[in-house]
């Protein structure tokens, strides 16, 4: 909408609203992957909380799978982790899709050309994608504001209800939030197996110090073990050493 007399419009503080939530805002300062840079723009407000919401909750939870995950536990368990996440972006990237192709094709039939547009300011912002899963998230996110004013164009022109939009949006909402939260939970059950394999590291050290006390055998302990051993009898050729005569001495005496 151009601007006039008869409204104010938004000049960008729906934007510095939504970007200043503390919420909204993920630890990200244990991720140390190099990322590829990309410029969102979403329109939608729907794609603009997501995204403030979910992107960098989505990465940081991943890394800690992919990443820090892989350093205490068994490759095979986080590799069960990521394929899960795939699947689970293959379904939603799916179903998004045939939302839009289905939303173009009534478009088509009702002979609907021009799209509603928002007159608040799209969210422009540079943010770094450290995974392939955080760019299909990415692009994720955007199919969802791509979809939000095709419903609400359709809704205008009446070929769809209001109850139908409310319920395409929810489930649309549901679905990409669902990724998150999905990842943030795989995160938190590998925190909390690799806890569980440092508390086993502890206990087997633990042990291992108890049936160690007794120090081992070294060679000052022979040697000490030696001298603390009785001194054997004198053998038959050491009766001189204890002033006694042997029979050939007690000979050459006589011979003398």
């Amino acid at each position: 909408m151009s601007e006039n007399k008869l409204a104010l419009l938004d000049t960008g503080e729906a934007n510095r609203r939504i970007l200043s939530k503390d919420e909204y805002r993920a630890d990200f300062r244990r991720v140390e992957a190099a990322s590829l840079k990309r410029k969102t723009r979403l329109a939608s407000a729907e794609g603009k909380r997501i995204f403030a919401r979910c992107f960098y909750s989505f990465q940081a939870s991943l890394y800690f799978v992919s990443a820090l995950g892989r350093t205490k536990l068994p490759h095979e368990y986080v590799e069960q982790i990521e394929q899960a996440a795939r699947n689970k972006m293959d379904e939603g990237t799916k179903e998004l899709n045939q939302a839009i192709d289905g939303a173009e094709l009534l478009f088509k039939n009702h002979s609907i050309e021009t799209v509603a547009t928002y007159d608040t300011v799209a969210l422009e912002v540079e943010v770094g994608i450290t995974s392939a899963l955080g760019r299909r998230y990415f692009e994720l996110i955007h199919k969802l504001d791509q979809l939000m004013p095709l419903l609400q164009t359709l809704e205008i022109e009446e070929v769809i209800t209001e109850k139908q939009v409310e319920q395409q949006r929810s489930r649309f909402k549901r679905i990409v939030l669902a990724m998150s939260s999905m990842m943030r939970n795989f995160a938190m059950g590998c925190r909390r197996r690799m806890n569980e394999e440092d508390s086993k590291k502890d206990e087997a050290g633990v042990k291992r110090a108890k049936t160690g006390t007794a120090r081992p055998a070294t060679a000052e302990d022979d040697v000490v073990g030696e001298s603390a051993q009785p001194s054997m009898p004198p053998t038959d050729l050491e009766p001189a050493a204890q002033g006694q005569t042997t029979p050939e001495q007690a000979a050459a005496e006589a011979i003398s």
